[in-house]
């Protein structure tokens, strides 16, 4: 069963969805980038490599838990906050 979740997005990301919150389905955290893809061509790459491993300069948290395991499952009512890491010296 696909699931509708709400997606928080990062300032740097924003220029993609025009807004600060989208939803997306799917089952897993990986599902949803692939559903944001579809929605939002060119957006998963920017946080998700080739490899699809998460990049070094974003975090993700579920409901307010860090997460780096993209094949963690998501609900309906859960919520998904992409992070940009910041960096620099």
């Amino acid at each position: 069963m696909t699931r509708k979740v709400k997606i928080i997005i990062p300032d740097v990301l924003r220029s993609y969805t025009g807004s600060r919150a989208v939803t997306a389905v799917g089952t897993s955290v990986i599902a949803l980038f692939d559903d944001l893809e579809r929605q939002f061509p060119g957006f998963r790459f920017r946080v998700i490599n080739e490899l699809d491993e998460l990049r070094p300069n974003f975090k993700l948290f579920v409901n307010g838990t860090l997460e780096k395991d993209l094949s963690v499952s998501v609900g309906a009512m859960d919520e998904l906050f992409i992070m940009q890491a910041l960096s620099g010296g």
